[in-house]
């Protein structure tokens, strides 16, 4: 069995829905778990109707849920002939149920009212996909994931519960193998205990491709992107950029953790846990190369990868009675960014100053300010720029400071971090 990650660009209209059922077709014969999100940019759509449930805001609320059923209904009515096909009536019974929901919630846990709603996108969106690919001649299952992932209650970030999920799989998915050529699940979505819904974390689809292959001990994993397969620079923000044809399993780890894009950064772990090779490859060209991660890591220092952190805060801490920063005032600090739910891109200590770098646009500078002030003095940068080099040399740093200012530095064997801003 083979496991297909198909994200929101690649259904993001009826023509792509049709190339992900001609990608299918090219493996006809195999067994293929297919992992589909939402269609498009849904999940921020539908991120707008939870905060207008939310604030209350009735005539924003219903604006929004109409703006979503009419979107998908213009995906139906081009891929099916007939609005008599079941799939019209599944879809228009999906957005009743959200429209009654401003009438019978009255929402006291935001994150719980989040993942009952942001999970419909993938719903709506597996059950498009599974209805043309019948429509289409090829066997396949919707299988819902809120039966299949079980997760602890923490709405939003979910934890897996490894061990009830991999049983839950055996029991649930792989059994259809017998009938079904292919099973359409949804991405990002798990459930508890009781039976409900989760989300795995923003962008967790990738995340659900790597659980449903460890689950199934799948033969590999194919994360279909509008990329040639994993470039070693976003390029937004770097020319030249190269495609990647073999990285290993601890370098694809690394540049997810340094924030690399293409993949989400809990994918590879269960992959290199069980060696189940990770592919990404483009829906555009489908039959082109890639990019392969696996075991060996013969070919990763063979190409600098860049990763580039745009709008970043760099706090400087400073305790007011000029006392060292020990392990004292470190727990300390610590403990006041865990209560504001800071998460540190970069972070470096002298004997007086300790320096952290955070996303600008998830922080509230006056707020981290009052947070230290009792104790500390704090001073900050905005507008900095955030810059990783995995396998740097001096010329690949020259090329990324080129008329920036560096503020700070980092650097071991393999990576150079450098936090700049221009000049």
């Amino acid at each position: 069995m083979r496991v297909f990650k198909f994200g929101g660009a690649s259904v993001k209209d009826a023509d792509a829905v049709r190339n992900v059922a001609s990608i299918v077709r090219l493996f006809e014969g195999e067994k293929l778990g297919v992992v589909v999100s939402a269609m498009g940019k849904t999940t921020n759509a539908m991120e707008r109707i939870v905060d207008a449930l939310w604030k209350r805001e009735e005539a924003e609320f219903k604006n929004l849920v109409e703006e979503r059923r009419q979107f998908h209904e213009a995906i139906l009515d081009d891929l099916f002939e007939s609005k008599e096909a079941q799939i019209f009536h599944e879809i228009s019974s999906e957005f009743d149920k959200l429209s009654a929901m401003y009438e019978s919630n009255v929402p006291d846990n935001y994150d719980f009212e989040y993942d009952q709603i942001v999970s419909l996108g993938e719903v709506i969106s597996t059950r498009i996909v599974d209805a043309y690919l019948n429509e289409q001649g090829v066997r396949s299952r919707w299988a819902d994931a809120r039966q299949l992932i079980r997760t602890d209650h923490s709405y939003r970030e979910a934890e897996v519960n490894w061990d009830k999920t991999e049983t839950l799989f055996g029991q649930r998915f792989m059994p259809h193998f017998e009938t079904f050529d292919v099973q359409i699940t949804q991405g990002f979505i798990g459930h508890t205990a009781e039976g409900l819904t989760t989300t795995l974390g923003r962008e967790g689809s990738d995340y659900t491709a790597g659980i449903l292959a460890f689950c199934c001990n799948a033969k590999d994993v194919t994360i279909w992107k509008d990329v040639p397969g994993m470039l070693n620079a976003d390029p937004k923000w770097f020319d030249n950029t190269i495609k990647l044809d073999s990285i290993s399993f601890k370098e694809a780890i690394e540049l997810s953790y340094y924030g690399a894009s293409v993949i989400h950064p809990k994918t590879v772990k269960p992959l290199q846990n069980k060696q189940i090779p990770l592919f990404v490859k483009s829906f555009i060209e489908p039959e082109a190369e890639g990019t392969v991660i696996q075991s060996s890591t013969s070919n990763d220092h063979l190409i600098p990868s860049f990763i580039f952190k745009m709008n970043q805060v760099l706090f400087s801490i400073t305790p007011k009675d000029f006392s060292f920063l020990v392990e004292k005032n470190l727990s300390d600090i610590f403990d006041r960014l865990s209560k504001a739910n800071a998460k540190i891109n970069l972070m470096q200590n002298s004997a007086l100053n300790f320096s952290i770098l955070l996303d600008e646009e998830k922080v509230n500078v006056d707020e981290m300010i009052k947070l230290f002030e009792d104790a500390y003095h704090i001073k900050f940068n905005t507008g900095l720029e955030l810059v990783t080099i995995r396998h740097y040399d001096q010329p690949t740093i020259d090329r990324v400071t080129v008329e920036k200012e560096v503020l700070l530095e980092q650097k071991t064997r393999e990576t150079a971090r450098l936090i700049v801003k221009q000049k």
